[in-house]
């Protein structure tokens, strides 16, 4: 990760990989079959660009509320394989490529918080964490689920 110095670039930075999420599972709701599951990640997609309004807003001087608590972690990615995106990913797959990508974003932001002197901007970006942990929680209950329908 580069070298971030001011809250600005931060906000950027992650404003940036909001936009990359987004586009991210849009793709991803592209290369599923079944219509029900590219419902599901093309509701992730709108998610993200959420998440993109907020910091924008963030950075026009709007406050956003902190999350009350740490979100549970079943932490079932830590213990599957990586997936590569593929235009046959079956509906088990695209789950953990979902489940990696909210972990490595949640990892991004409380990077972020630890390069930051700014309290405010700490967190804000710990808020954010917390937002993709609770994206990574749901992607692990249907992964959980849908496996032992199996």
């Amino acid at each position: 990760m580069a070298e971030l110095s001011s809250v600005d670039e931060i906000l950027d930075f992650a404003i940036g990989k909001e936009k990359e999420a987004y586009q991210f599972y849009t793709d991803l709701a592209g290369r599923m079959e079944k219509p029900w599951v590219r419902e599901i990640f093309k509701e992730f997609a709108q998610e993200e660009l959420g998440h993109k309004a907020n910091l924008l807003a963030i950075k026009e001087g709007k406050l956003l509320a902190p999350v009350e608590g740490r979100v549970l972690d079943l932490k079932l990615a830590d213990y599957l394989i990586d997936v590569e995106p593929s235009p046959g990913m079956d509906y088990q797959q695209a789950l953990i490529l979902a489940m990696k990508a909210e972990k490595a974003a949640f990892k991004l932001y409380t990077d972020l918080a630890a390069k930051t002197n700014d309290v405010s901007l700490r967190s804000i970006l710990l808020t954010l964490a917390q937002e993709e942990a609770k994206h990574k929680l749901k992607f692990e209950i249907e992964y959980d689920e849908y496996i032992s329908e199996y």
